[in-house]
């Protein structure tokens, strides 16, 4: 390990930086880091803003697209205009005699109900189209589609058609005349109103105000051709029934009083004879004497057994109770003496004398009680046979009676038919003496339909909305797509989340072609990042950074020879000596980047094919000041087996020895062994992930490959991070658009603004500085809180 004291030391100066940067110290990786154990904090409204953020192009193209097609539906779209009539209905109110007080009627709302569908009824269209001639104009008959692409044409060009009904006969021509008043017309009652709202919709404004207002008044006229004929013959002809039919009520209702009384008949209230009632009477009574008699025999029938002493009657009585309570305690204790006292002895006597005569004065109450039930039981056989005599005897009178009952059965029915007749009349005549003012009803038009300025539809501003809606809808869904199938890395808190590692370092997206200035440029933003890599290793254990350091990656290309031989120099600027060694035996990179030839080195002390002179130069000093490479040498068929050697621990251990820090470039972990080979023999593991290049399954396997070899992974680093992202800057607290430029630029002459442009001096006074700067702070400060809640 690096010494702690010269560590605490060289690094002084970069803790305040450190402070500042929330993934610098890997123990405190704020709002993503391994603080949250990699649980989602639920719906966060700020990440939707990012999110909008992100794919703003997008979005903003999908909106454009959205409002040009709301314009071409608006296009495509006939123009149709409304005309509105308001029709009163007038519903009199009826006058009903109830006990000599005049009721006034509410209006019934199913009058008004029915106004609505007499207006959208077929008669009243024919009537409608036959009174403006409607059948004989073709631009009605045959209008232009309402949804159609070569509305398009005909709008732009003002164009129109001009269809003929030559082709048509008039009972065609009529019929679609019909159906399109009935298509088009709309009908509605007016909330808490009398009135009705009569709407039509054409394509020409003339016909919309026109058929709206002949249908009112077609429904008028019509209600007028109705007018039903008077009542007063009709109640002058009912009238003359009643009275004839009274006189015939009168007269069939004295002959069946005067035959009922010559012949004896007496009815009851309910149209039934006495002889009727009292049958029914006695087949009740008897069923109830039969009852009685069964449920007496069952009884008898238990005493005829020698059960009486179970029966209820027996078992209910309460003198017979306490006698069998008494003669049980005299048994028990005559039983419980007999063990003591001999049957002769006197006392015992004396027992069995009381219970004698307890048990006969028991068994004679039993014996009463049997005997009066038996005596109920022919009681109930006596009353039987009174009942079935008297029955028969009223049946005998029943069939005398309906001998001359037919006659009186059909007098009485001739008194009912009169009777129906008789009141069917009086009813018909009360609703005749009514009808006058019970059916009248008329309407009057309120308001008629002026002439339509504007087109009701298409409505753009309607047609934007829901295309504009539509169309963020669908973008929604291809952005969730996207994130969906999006199995790279393109933000540190995926990392993060994902793998499990602290982020200790995020280095930025540098062009191939600036990657070498970047590097030698001590003030680029690469260098800098570095530098904030090297910070958070230097914090990455209790004793400070590894002594051996193993930087490795998923797959090739993704930034880990950059790394080690960025971090090399850096580590070695704080006076530490500092060996870097090629460990890719396969496909080396690191000699390149120092300008070295690969001829000897690590393959070869491996396989000791170095010369003992040559031994000492195979450690070659760079131009960077303590920082020496260990190159990976001639590239052996077997890079496995020489890495996982005895000798390869060995050579490691004396080389951490010799130096202070050992960085080991490993090659990629996915499809070969190398990797893990290496991760054993190293005190740390840093793991390169780079930004939409490395799929997550890919990093994840790596990663456990790794732990699998009992590697000490201390973190991970993200490269290949486009900071200037308008996205990134603005998604991610510890990103800004001048992160990696803090003191780069140089001091300018006061008065003059940087770009020189001619702007005023008082541009970049420091008051405005002062003001910037305070709102970015704000800004920064409002970010960190809504992405730290809960």
């Amino acid at each position: 390990m690096l010494d702690r004291n010269r560590q605490s030391q060289l690094a002084g100066s970069r803790q305040a930086l450190s402070a500042d940067l929330p993934y610098d110290v890997p123990q405190n990786y704020g709002p993503y880091g391994r603080d949250h154990g990699g649980r989602d904090d639920g719906f966060n409204p700020l990440k939707l803003l990012f999110y909008i953020v992100q794919y703003r192009w997008l979005i903003v193209m999908m909106a454009a697209a959205g409002l040009v097609a709301g314009v071409i539906v608006t296009m495509m779209q006939t123009p149709k205009y409304q005309a509105t009539t308001q029709l009163e209905v007038l519903v009199p109110s009826a006058k009903v005699f109830q006990d000599i007080e005049v009721v006034s009627e509410n209006s019934d709302v199913r009058a008004f109900l029915t106004a609505r569908e007499k207006l959208k009824s077929r008669a009243l269209a024919q009537r409608v189209a036959f009174q403006l001639g409607l059948g004989e104009k073709p631009d009605f008959l045959f209008p232009t589609p309402s949804f159609s692409l070569s509305n398009i044409v005909y709008r732009a060009f003002g164009l129109s058609k001009s269809p003929s009904i030559e082709e048509r006969t008039p009972e065609e021509r009529e019929a679609i005349a019909i159906k399109r008043i009935l298509d088009d017309l709309t009908v509605n009652l007016v909330t808490n109103t009398s009135l009705l709202s009569i709407t039509f919709v054409d394509q020409k404004p003339k016909y919309a105000s026109d058929v709206a207002n002949q249908v009112a008044q077609s429904f008028i006229d019509q209600r007028l051709d109705q007018t039903s004929e008077t009542s007063d013959l009709a109640r002058q002809f009912i009238q003359e029934q009643v009275l004839q039919v009274k006189q015939k009520l009168q007269k069939s209702e004295e002959e069946l009083v005067t035959y009922a009384k010559d012949a004896g008949i007496t009815v009851t209230g309910d149209d039934k004879s006495l002889i009727d009632s009292n049958i029914e009477a006695l087949n009740t009574a008897l069923a109830m004497a039969i009852q009685e008699r069964l449920d007496a025999g069952r009884v008898v029938s238990q005493i005829e057994k020698g059960r009486g002493s179970s029966l209820g009657p027996v078992l209910e009585s309460e003198g017979l109770q306490k006698l069998s309570e008494k003669l049980a305690d005299l048994s028990s204790q005559y039983q419980q003496k007999l063990g003591i006292l001999k049957p002769g002895y006197p006392e015992m006597q004396q027992l069995q004398s009381q219970i004698r005569e307890l048990q006969r004065l028991y068994d004679n109450g039993v014996l009463a009680i049997t005997d009066s039930l038996r005596l109920k039981y022919q009681e109930a056989q006596g009353k039987e046979a009174d009942l079935k005599s008297k029955l028969a005897e009223m049946e005998r009178q029943q069939a005398v009676f309906n001998d001359k009952n037919i006659k009186y059965t059909i007098l009485k029915r001739e008194v009912d038919s009169n009777r129906s007749q008789y009141d069917s009349l009086i009813t018909k005549l009360n609703e005749v003496g009514v009808s006058s003012e019970l059916k009248t009803q008329s309407a009057a038009i309120v308001d008629f339909a002026s002439l339509p300025v504007a087109p009701y539809s298409p409505r753009l501003s309607i047609n934007l909305a829901i295309a504009l809606a539509l169309f963020m809808a669908l973008t929604a869904s291809i952005i969730y797509i996207i994130e969906l199938l999006n199995n790279t890395f393109t933000n540190p808190e995926q990392v993060e989340k994902e793998l499990g590692l602290a982020m200790l370092g995020i280095l930025p997206l540098v062009d191939d072609r600036e990657l070498i200035a970047s590097i030698a440029d001590q003030k680029s933003g690469l260098s800098e990042a570095y530098r904030s890599l090297r910070t958070s290793l230097q914090f990455s254990g209790a004793e400070g950074a590894p002594r051996s350091l193993l930087v490795t990656s998923s797959e090739p290309s993704e930034g880990k020879s950059t790394t080690s031989f960025k971090l090399g120099q850096d580590f070695a600027a704080l006076g530490a000596r500092v060996l870097l060694v090629d460990g890719d035996l396969r496909k080396p990179n690191l000699h390149r980047l120092f300008g070295l030839d690969n001829v000897i080195g690590l393959s070869n002390l491996l396989t000791n094919t170095v010369r003992k002179d040559d031994l000492a130069g195979i450690f070659r000093t760079t131009k960077y000041p303590n920082v020496t490479v260990l190159t990976s040498g001639t590239i052996p068929p077997n890079p496995a087996d020489l890495l996982s050697s005895q000798k390869m621990a060995m050579i490691l251990t004396n080389l951490g020895k010799r130096f202070d820090l050992v960085i080991i470039d490993a090659p990629p972990v996915v499809g070969l062994s190398d990797g893990p080979i290496l991760s054993r023999l190293a005190e740390g593991t840093l793991m390169v992930v780079s930004t939409n290049q490395v799929t997550r399954k890919s990093a994840k396997t790596a990663l456990r490959r790794l732990r699998a070899a009992g590697a000490n992974v201390i973190g991970g680093a993200m490269s290949k991070f486009a900071v200037n992202k308008f996205d990134y800057n603005y998604a991610y607290k510890y990103m800004n658009y001048q992160y990696y430029d803090y003191g780069a630029s140089t001091p300018k002459i006061e008065g003059k603004v940087d770009d020189g442009a001619g702007q005023p001096a008082h541009a970049k006074s420091p008051a405005v500085r002062r003001l910037v700067r305070r709102l970015r702070s704000s800004v920064g400060r409002f970010v960190d809180r809504a992405k730290s809640a809960p």
